[in-house]
């Protein structure tokens, strides 16, 4: 997930808004299941349904240009809603319930789309009522259908009228009221996406780019923590404080979340999705196992689910996910060395393909985890494709996949969009949010202690006496907080305190993310290798540190891994209502943001090359403070920094036979 200067190496592939996507406010499909009041329906012309969400919200009166010319073209997905939308969600609400009497009673992927997914009926009467519209219809799967055709034909089909508006000082295609359907479909359609134009036109390239850049840490390091100090360095906080780590390695990521030598994530499979792929990622990851201390990848345990094509390429910068790629193979290894890993890359960073590649995990029953490093803030989030992730998420949920969602490196995003607010997709009900911490592993892979990650960063004073303007500048830290759109899930009742679920003002109860968490912060990092372009032209294979919440997912989909292992191999499945079932129990270390007292603030001294390579333009020497999250606060008890807690011992021990609170 991207959020700060690459020098800081957090991950970075939180790129969606590259594309421009729409501004609206997302809603949940399938709200009823989870006990959620649904809103109210917009009201439509007599003998049509509205598909409520399908204008956005940047679409105003004030920002209208006028009509949309007849003749423009639009190309949209109709995604349908299949022959039970509401018995999906419930459904998947009882499989991940465990105090339901169909808990774990999952379905095959082909049991799925039998009992939920459309009817050949369906399909045809939609595909007619397109094309009776003037439509063409291009393709599609069990999901959507692809449509394309003047806008004239879209108005007919749709039943609304698209305009011009402006937004961020451009001018793009939107309905001018939320698009209807004829209720003679009887609710087969679910929702309709590209209306409104917002995303750039696609590019098609056969090829991807080359590595990015090269970076290196400079150090000196802590090889654990504390294990170096200077002594001739200004005292922080009452105390000299020690260098970063050089990278916390597998070893230390198991010893210090509970995982025995007999807990190896054998027999699981987790996938990973994010845009594009590293071409380098088969030669690295065993370069970097070799290294580290890691089993080495045995045949046909690190696999790929690539596109044919690839699309956006430069706006997505396709070769700055190659690093997020490599974390998430990586880590995911260290942490399940036995676990099987499919790479699910999609065509572009665009919620189109990402929605495609979620797809083709839950329709192939392609791994029974799912980690996801990327995201948007939820202002940026639609409606209409929020409810096309959740059906998804649904989906997977009854066949025992569990999706785990980074929750933005932003912290509440008031510094990066000036509006306090959380990220999705990770605000859905229907996904484990995954938050971030300051770790500190000492000497032996002794788990010390965590903070939640937030990071302020204070430089050396030019006379080296001092740290100027302590603790410093906020740089980044763990997302969280209180969704504006979301309901709070049943499974948050009783645990999140109202004062967190009622931030947002009223007597409603919303969402809060994340639900628990896991090593996050860059300067406690992970260390990871990869090929990297160097100053001379030349490929070469480097390690470095990394952070982001982007590392604490695949950490926590590795320790998933090895509790389904722990478990006799029984998928967990959306994990989130086991995950706060154990809340409060020894299966969780509980976070504050000062472990060692009340009054006691901590950090490291970090050391970094100016250009990020190499001494030639010198070198930068600043103290980073932990446990500093903007205005989020890990604090005892459930937090939104993070949330119930990272895994302790007693985590994979509950596994190990039937756990009730």
């Amino acid at each position: 997930m991207r959020s700060i200067s690459s020098r800081e190496r957090t991950a970075r592939s939180r790129k969606r808004t590259a594309l421009g996507l729409a501004a609206a406010l997302p809603l949940v499909a399938g709200a009823l299941a989870l006990g959620i009041p649904t809103a109210q329906a917009d009201s439509a012309p007599h003998g049509r349904d509205t598909l409520n969400g399908t204008k956005p919200a940047w679409a105003t009166a004030r920002s209208d240009r006028g009509a949309t010319d007849d003749g423009n073209k639009v190309t949209a997905r109709v995604y349908l809603a299949g022959r039970d939308a509401k018995g999906l969600a419930d459904y998947a609400k009882a499989v991940s319930d465990p105090s339901s009497r169909d808990y774990a009673k999952f379905l095959s992927a082909r049991q799925t789309e039998a009992r939920f997914g459309p009817t050949r009926q369906q399909k045809d009467t939609v595909t007619a009522w397109l094309k009776g519209a003037g439509l063409e219809v291009t393709g599609g799967n069990q999901h959507y259908l692809s449509v394309t055709g003047e806008v004239s034909a879209a108005e007919r089909a749709f039943g609304t009228q698209l305009h011009n508006y402006t937004k961020d000082g451009k001018v793009y295609r939107a309905p001018s009221n939320a698009a209807t359907v004829p209720a003679s479909l009887h609710g087969a359609v679910l929702t309709v996406v590209g209306l409104d134009n917002a995303p750039k036109r696609a590019k098609h390239d056969e090829t991807l780019p080359p590595p990015g850049p090269v970076f290196k840490n400079a150090g000196p390091f802590s090889s654990y923590y504390g294990s170096r100090t200077d002594r001739s360095l200004p005292s922080a906080y009452g105390a000299k404080q020690p260098y970063a780590i050089k990278g916390y390695t597998g070893k230390q990521l198991r010893a210090a979340y509970g995982a025995k030598s007999r807990h190896t994530g054998k027999g699981v499979t987790v996938a990973i999705t994010d845009a594009f792929a590293s071409p380098t990622i088969a030669a690295d990851a065993a370069q970097y196992a070799k290294r580290n201390g890691d089993p080495g990848y045995r045949k046909g345990q690190l696999t790929q689910v690539l596109p044919a094509d690839y699309r956006y390429t430069e706006e997505c910068d396709a070769s700055g996910w190659y690093g997020e790629e490599t974390l998430d193979v990586e880590a995911v290894h260290a942490v399940a060395p036995a676990a099987d890993i499919t790479y699910v890359g999609g065509a572009s960073c665009t919620d189109d393909d990402l929605l495609d590649s979620l797809a083709k995990v839950v329709d192939n029953r392609l791994a029974d985890i799912v980690s996801n490093s990327w995201g948007d803030v939820e202002a940026n989030e639609t409606p209409d494709v929020a409810a096309a992730y959740d059906q998804i998420f649904q989906q997977g949920a009854v066949e025992g996949i569990g999706f785990y969602f980074s929750s933005g490196d932003n912290g509440d995003n008031v510094a990066s969009t000036g509006t306090k607010q959380v990220d999705t997709p990770a605000n859905s009900a229907w996904v484990t949010a995954v938050g971030g911490t300051s770790l500190a592993v000492g000497k032996g892979g002794k788990y010390q202690w965590e903070t939640g990650w937030g990071t302020t960063k204070a430089p050396l004073s030019a006379d080296g006496t001092n740290w100027d303007a302590l603790p410093g500048a906020y740089t980044s830290g763990a997302g969280g907080g209180t969704s504006k759109t979301v309901a709070q899930p049943f499974y948050q009742r009783g645990v999140v305190p109202d004062a967190l679920a009622q931030a947002n003002g009223g007597t409603a109860k919303q969402r809060v993310t994340p639900d628990v968490a896991a090593v996050a912060d860059p300067n406690t990092g992970f260390l990871v290798g990869q090929t990297q372009t160097f100053p001379d032209g030349s490929l070469q294979y480097g390690e470095y540190r990394i952070g982001g919440t982007s590392l604490a997912a695949p950490v926590i989909a590795g320790v998933q891994a090895l509790a389904q292992q722990a478990r006799g191999g029984q998928p967990i499945g959306f994990a989130n209502p086991s995950l706060y079932d154990r809340y409060g129990t020894a299966s969780y270390h509980d976070v504050t943001d000062h472990p060692l007292g009340a009054g006691v603030s901590l950090g490291v001294v970090r050391v970094d090359y100016v250009n990020s390579h190499d001494d030639t333009d010198g070198l930068v020497t600043s103290l980073r403070s932990l446990g500093r999250d903007s205005s989020l606060h890990a604090v005892v008890g459930y937090d939104d920094v993070t949330g119930v807690g990272t895994p302790a011992a007693g985590y994979l021990t509950s596994f190990g036979g039937h756990h009730r609170r």
